[in-house]
């Protein structure tokens, strides 16, 4: 019994088990074009993105004035699998290099993060995206 009531205590006392998620990059889909499906992604510290170009021409990369304070930049190559971990909480600005002013931008919330104020320097489009994205969000 004491060995059965010791394993339930470690099992309660072990840290939640950090989740991959996927993000698909396509030039065109059923959502639109030049787009992350999903756009949004909300995930704990610790978890894992796998950024996956379905379609040819796209790669992966952080947007400097949209990264937390203490988060470490990265960019992927083109048509590149990616995967990266987060492990700081706050707003990620994310878009895909060479259709960027296109509007191919999405956002990864880690944990609870405060309020995002979108930067001056966003593409029009880039913008117009990231706008319809916030949104969409619960409130």
């Amino acid at each position: 019994m004491k060995s059965l009531l010791t394993g339930v205590v470690m099992l309660m006392a072990a840290p939640a088990i950090a989740e991959i998620h996927e993000v698909e990059m396509y030039s065109r889909s059923e959502n639109g074009s030049m787009i992350f499906e999903p756009q949004y992604l909300k995930i704990e510290p610790g978890d894992s993105v796998r950024f996956l170009p379905i379609q040819p021409g796209h790669n992966v990369q952080t947007i400097g004035s949209m990264t937390p304070e203490g988060a470490e930049k990265f960019r992927s190559k083109i048509n590149e699998d990616y995967t990266v971990t987060f492990d700081v909480s706050g707003h990620y600005g994310i878009k895909c290099t060479p259709h960027y002013a296109m509007g191919m931008v999405m956002l990864i919330e880690v944990s609870d993060a405060e309020e995002i104020v979108l930067p001056d320097d966003l593409p029009g489009k880039a913008r117009e995206r990231f706008e319809a994205i916030l949104g969409g969000l619960p409130q």
